[in-house]
């Protein structure tokens, strides 16, 4: 199978690439990354569904403001997601369902503070189907 996400060092930051047939699974590969970063993500369960709807002037803003919208959502409920379906998906807008849980600290080890998406290095890549990369500030 091939790989759905990797890890990017750089400085004081971490990134992630990911991939996918369409830019659309590298969306979600993308997210995946970003939750795998967080927290192990064989350890979250697909108890709760959240609804998410993003839009942006352009496909690297788009998966800066949907990586962050994710972040805002594991900030401010505690949701750790490890599942998504992007349902809609166009160049400037996107709808999905997360699935996950709440953390749970008995089962949940977090491993790293994720503060936000950043437009450093940000690429978005249609060529051989999709290809993202992110940085992150930590």
């Amino acid at each position: 199978m091939a790989k759905d996400f990797e890890l990017i060092e750089h400085t004081a930051d971490v990134g992630i690439m990911a991939y996918g047939a369409d830019v659309r699974e590298a969306f979600a590969n993308a997210a995946r990354g970003m939750f795998s970063l967080i927290v192990e993500l064989g350890s979250i369960g697909e108890v709760e569904h959240r609804y998410i709807e993003v839009t942006a002037s352009d496909e690297e803003s788009l998966l800066a403001a949907w990586l962050n919208e994710l972040i805002c959502l594991f900030d401010a409920e505690n949701m750790l997601f490890s599942r998504f379906e992007i349902t809609e998906f166009g160049d400037t807008f996107l709808r999905a369902k997360a699935y996950g849980e709440p953390v749970d600290s008995s089962r949940h080890q977090l491993k790293v503070g994720i503060k936000a998406a950043t437009y450093h290095m940000l690429e978005v890549d249609r060529s051989d189907g999709g290809r993202v990369q992110v940085l992150f500030d930590i």
